[in-house]
């Protein structure tokens, strides 16, 4: 059994003030590189034999954080991308309300096509390392959508530098403890 430990990200200055993201590539700002230094010491004692991390530098700068106290190197893969937002990068929840109110995201990804994309880099990830524990360091979107897969049950808001753990075992995905 491959044991996946997802993390979203440390906070921007978008997440701060409820801009949506998606594919935009704001850094970290002070408070989520603090977060980021904060679960790199709540999972000190946690080994992992590999550290995947979303292209998208948010992401990026939290897994190596991260894996620093490890020693391991931080696996690009952007397969683990947000969700594509489209034409809501960079608005806030009323203002896309505004703009878009019949909900449509002209140039984005589905729920779909987001969830196929990170199911089938998460899969490719797991297979590689069979019976390994790993870090996948990525998105709230990115990990409802892997946690919808496997649950029904109803997943709160992802806090920043949150973590689900997801187990692959017999070409599937589990709910994990954590």
């Amino acid at each position: 059994m491959t044991t996946i430990l997802l993390a979203r990200h440390g906070e921007t200055e978008w997440n701060r003030v409820g801009r949506y993201q998606g594919w935009a590539d704001p850094p970290l700002n002070d408070t989520g590189r603090a977060q980021a230094r904060e679960l790199a010491e709540q999972l000190r004692a946690t080994p992992f034999d590999a550290v995947y991390s979303s292209d998208l530098l948010r992401a990026r700068e939290t897994a190596e954080i991260v894996a620093a106290p490890h020693g391991v190197e931080v696996v690009i893969e952007p397969g683990l991308r947000e969700v594509n937002v489209g034409a809501w990068s960079g608005l806030t929840r009323a203002e896309v309300e505004q703009r878009f109110p019949n909900g449509e995201r002209p140039g984005g990804e589905s729920r779909e096509e987001h969830t196929a994309r990170v199911l089938a880099a998460a899969e490719r990830i797991a297979r590689a390392h069979p019976s390994d524990r790993i870090l996948l360091v990525s998105h709230g979107g990115t990990m409802r959508a892997l946690r919808t897969h496997v649950s029904d049950e109803p997943l709160h808001p992802i806090a920043n530098c949150g973590v689900l753990e997801l187990h692959f075992e017999e070409d599937r995905f589990e709910a994990g403890i954590g």
